[in-house]
């Protein structure tokens, strides 16, 4: 397919999900001209044809209904599928967007962790899959509009097995730029993947385990657990060759210690509002990538026998997931 076709294909987008992070980014670039489409189900279709508003510290945004799709309407014709979805719900998005993803289709995806692109190339092979990360704190309001809880919307994308300046990777580049949040090709797009593991799986572990904000744990005397959590989810990531970088880990333990924080993990909010977790995506798998112990028995770190506060974050959330699916309060 001739280069110009593929870049104009580029520039059609399709938003899988409608949720806080994929509404709010959705919502900028719909802001800023940009052809993007919504693939929600048909209850989240009927909430939108209300319009779709974002109230941010950023500027807010009133759209009337933006496009929307579901799933049995679906065709191809798009050249970036911007995926957003909750990692537990990722094999039923898979099987939506699936029809959407033709010969040139890019996959960005905003999930945390690494086990989702494993399941993208699976069912799509390695060539349409990109790395993808945010950072952003958001939620929706009963009516579905989006609330940006914080001054900070970044977005940043890169190629995993090309060369990071490829012809599709520079349009998506200038597509993005368009839009009002920050966005940025990266050359190192797993670095920064697992930097970003870090932080979040230290940010939810800490917040969830201790049900409080970053400025509540650090105010009643956290700030050794909050670097403890930090220090064993940075060792994991060095231990599969992605140590994060001395700047990305000062930012995430000034973060973490900052005792005027009101910042938590939205795992929080599911936590508090009686709804499932993320929790095997995010902690659990970072778990397993432990290296193993030189008996093969147990991970390596820690080196007792006791739990690590990453382990103890873990069974609390599993304990509460248990709760939930019995059905008890």
């Amino acid at each position: 397919m001739p280069a110009t076709t593929r870049l104009g294909d580029v520039m059609k987008v399709l938003v899988v999900g409608a949720g806080a992070i994929g509404a709010y980014f959705g919502a900028r670039l719909l802001e800023a001209g940009v052809d993007a489409t919504f693939l929600v189900r048909p209850k989240r279709e009927s909430q939108l044809r209300q319009g779709l508003s974002v109230q941010s510290p950023k500027g807010d945004i009133r759209l009337g209904p933006p496009p929307t799709v579901t799933a049995e309407r679906l065709q191809k014709g798009f050249g970036v599928v911007l995926l957003s979805c909750k990692a537990y719900d990722l094999a039923g998005a898979i099987d939506s967007f699936a029809p959407a993803v033709g010969p040139e289709t890019a996959i960005v995806p905003l999930l945390n962790g690494m086990r989702h692109l494993d399941a993208l190339k699976d069912r799509f092979g390695a060539e349409p899959v990109l790395g993808g990360q945010c950072q952003i704190s958001v939620t929706l309001a009963d009516d579905g509009n989006v609330i940006h809880l914080s001054d900070f919307h970044q977005l940043a994308f890169g190629e995993l097995e090309k060369n990071p300046r490829s012809e599709r990777a520079l349009a998506i580049e200038a597509l993005f730029s368009k839009a009002k949040f920050e966005a940025h090709r990266s050359d190192a797009i797993l670095q920064e993947m697992w930097e970003k593991w870090v932080f979040i799986a230290a940010l939810a572990g800490t917040t969830c385990l201790m049900r409080g904000a970053i400025g509540d744990i650090v105010r009643s005397g956290g700030v050794d657990l909050m670097r403890r959590m930090t220090r064993e989810c940075a060792a994991i990531a060095g231990a599969q060759g992605f140590a994060p970088r001395p700047q990305a880990l000062g930012r995430v333990e000034a973060i973490l210690t900052d005792a005027d924080s009101t910042l938590a993990a939205s795992m929080l909010r599911d936590l508090e509002r009686g709804a499932r977790t993320e929790a095997d995506h995010i902690i659990g798998d970072l778990l397993a990538r432990r290296p193993p112990s030189p008996s093969g028995l147990r991970p390596a770190s820690p080196p007792t026998s006791e739990l690590s506060v990453l382990e103890v974050a873990y069974l609390h959330l599993k304990t509460y997931e248990l709760r939930r699916a019995s059905g008890r309060p």
